[in-house]
């Protein structure tokens, strides 16, 4: 896990990005729905290449933890 700080440039777009594109919840709606078909495509197909798959594997778990931060739905009781 990196310890970086986020420019002050790249905090700037990513709040003119929540504030006038998307918000944070439908932000995280859209990566959860993008990782559930990524992820059942996967399935189904199971040719993917064992190099790919762990990439998705990565890409997977990265998408799911910026949802979480942007909108707690799997920490939440």
């Amino acid at each position: 896990m990196s310890t970086k700080t986020l420019s002050k440039e790249a905090e700037i777009r990513l709040t003119n990005f929540f504030n006038q594109t998307v918000t944070p919840e439908e932000m995280a709606k859209a990566l959860r729905q993008a990782n559930f078909v990524l992820s059942l495509s996967l399935i189904r197909e199971n040719e993917t290449l064992q190099q790919e798959i762990i990439k998705l594997e990565n890409s997977f778990y990265w998408l799911n933890e910026l949802a979480e931060i942007l909108n707690p739905y799997l920490d939440v009781e």
